[in-house]
């Protein structure tokens, strides 16, 4: 199959960016991925090593940088450099810090790749969508989240457990904010055709969903942080998008009058393709996942 031509730039190497990018190459969809950070040793060290496995690969040109204008021309820039999550940190916690990171990195990219879509996986990822998009001045589709893709991921794992099943066949989201306001929908839930509620108690689904809200603190306490999932999300989401897919992930975005709120940013499921977000859905909540909603909205106003 032939691929178009296309640049990724990754702007932060750590564990994230580097899962990221390890999930890239194999993902084969990628012509030349910049890797950009602020040591040119280390960045080195991690060019090497992708490229010592591109013979069992799609053919990657990997270019390490710490200059900016290397990201000229790119189609993809992401954004995972910024204070990582410690235990006993919640993503909020986080928000001082690593908005004054990306503020800096959003500056460039508004100089040197005025034209690529904007994927943020630093978090607090909601208020950092946010404020990227004020920054880029573009269509709110051009700056996306990563938002709650893994929180549902999550959910549709522990639910595939119970239910005997692929998580794949499962169509539930976790919405909201990409943390301790996220809330699962549980009412427009569904499997093969049946309402999730008619295959599981509330409870259930409501445990289901607790497990996967409170994922990242375990792994954070067990190992330190999490990296490899995102990784997959983070590539999952750049192959929708140069493949121009179509399809439907709950990313985070700018509100523009949904479900009455706007000026703010979290996650709603959307039809994602070459142009970033091509259009939000608005499933049909239930009262009280509404209320759940609006304090999502007023939690993540309190950092805005």
């Amino acid at each position: 199959m032939k691929h178009n031509v296309n640049k990724v730039t990754i702007i932060g190497c750590g564990k994230v960016g580097m899962t990221s990018a390890y999930s890239l190459v194999h993902a084969g969809v990628v012509n030349t991925m910049i890797l950009l950070g602020r040591s040119a040793e280390s960045l080195e060290g991690e060019e090497l090593d992708l490229e010592h496995g591109l013979s069992f690969l799609h053919p990657t040109e990997v270019i390490s940088t710490t200059d900016y204008d290397d990201i000229k021309g790119s189609d993809v820039v992401v954004i995972t450099a910024g204070a990582a999550q410690k235990e006993g940190e919640t993503r909020l916690d986080l928000t001082q810090k690593n908005v004054k990171i990306v503020e800096g990195i959003m500056k460039q990219v508004v100089e040197h790749a005025p034209n690529a879509i904007v994927i943020m996986v630093t978090n607090p990822v909601d208020i950092l969508t946010y404020r990227a998009f004020e920054m880029m001045g573009k269509p709110r589709g051009r700056v996306i989240g990563t938002g709650t893709i893994l929180d549902t991921a999550r959910l549709r794992f522990h639910l595939s457990k119970h239910l005997k099943m692929s998580p794949k066949s499962i169509h539930a989201y976790v919405l909201g904010e990409h943390g301790d306001h996220s809330f699962p929908a549980i009412h427009s839930a569904s499997v093969g055709g049946e309402e999730l509620l008619s295959l599981m108690e509330e409870e259930e689904i409501v445990a289901a969903y607790t497990m996967a809200r409170d994922a990242a603190y375990k792994i954070i306490k067990s190992k330190g942080a999490t990296y490899y999932a995102i990784g997959s999300v983070v590539s999952n989401l750049i192959t929708t998008i140069l493949k121009d897919s179509q399809s439907i992930l709950p990313v985070s975005i700018p509100l523009e009058d949904d479900y009455g709120f706007s000026e703010i940013a979290l996650s709603l499921p959307c039809i994602v393709g070459k142009d970033g977000v091509e259009r939000v859905m608005h499933p049909q909540l239930s009262e009280e996942e509404y209320r759940q909603l609006g304090e999502c909205v007023d939690a993540l106003r309190e950092y805005i």
